[in-house]
């Protein structure tokens, strides 16, 4: 992955949402050292009636209301114009609908989004989106989880932000998200800072005693072991896909060991 700008065009009923991500934290950053360029298109704009009416009443019947086709087709349009001026590339971005009947958003699907440099987001809102405007201009859905939320603003953001971090120079220490839960198939381990000794009024908390020893050899066999450890409690379904050296299964079988004795 290189360091060309990404463009990305997002196709939503409420932009203000997303100026959490352009106005806060990593996001911010990013935006400000133009390491990420986003955009958003509201279908109201793209109305002819006074109303800008961007929903009706489903065929057939039914609670809710349904996105109409025409102002969601013209929002797309745009933003594919925008991302070929922007990015000088002639080849139209794809176009993702956050759907819960889309694939799940894991770590591998970042990881396949941070090598595309633009891309659409489309962010539906109501009962849904009229089925045509799918079949003619939604080239995957995605989803982050199997429960149903107003719209897919949030979902876009939790992929945009999931996609920024890992954009070189986003964050602060480029180790940062080389040692971020999933990356090596496994979570992340326990983190600490000062005091080296909390207190909550009945019992003192202390920092592992191998983390202030200095030697960094120990330290990253600790972490590494604490790595292993979690994800066997926490999610064992992970190890299934991660194949284990000699040296992490003895260091996972000493971790269940220690755990036996407590």
């Amino acid at each position: 992955m290189d360091n060309i700008a990404k463009h990305i065009a997002v196709i939503t009923l409420f932009p203000e949402m997303f100026s959490a991500l352009t106005e806060s934290g990593i996001s911010r950053r990013a935006v400000e050292k133009g390491l990420i360029t986003l955009k958003c298109f509201n279908p109201r704009t793209y109305t002819t009636d006074k109303h800008q009416t961007v929903d009706d009443r489903p065929y057939g019947g039914g609670p809710g209301m349904v996105m109409r086709v025409e102002p969601l087709a013209l929002a797309v349009e745009d933003a594919q114009n925008w991302l070929q001026n922007v990015s000088g590339s002639q080849h139209k971005a794809k176009v993702i609908y956050m759907s819960p009947q889309g694939r799940l958003l894991d770590n591998s699907g970042v990881q396949e989004f941070g090598d595309r440099q633009h891309m659409i987001i489309v962010a539906g809102r109501y009962e849904g989106i009229d089925e045509r405007f799918i079949e003619r201009y939604i080239d995957e859905e995605w989803s982050i989880g199997d429960y149903v939320l107003s719209g897919g603003e949030l979902p876009a953001m939790v992929l945009l932000d999931a996609v920024i971090r890992r954009i070189p120079g986003a964050l602060g220490d480029a180790q940062s998200a080389e040692q971020d839960s999933f990356e090596e198939g496994l979570l992340d381990c326990p983190h600490y800072t000062r005091p080296e000794v909390w207190s909550d009024g009945v019992k003192e908390f202390k920092v592992p005693d191998v983390l202030l020893s200095g030697d960094h050899g120990k330290i990253s066999q600790w972490r590494q072991q604490q790595s292993l450890g979690r994800t066997f409690n926490r999610r064992p379904d992970l190890l299934q896909d991660t194949e284990l050296d000699h040296g992490q299964l003895e260091l996972l079988n000493k971790y269940q060991a220690e755990q036996t004795k407590d």
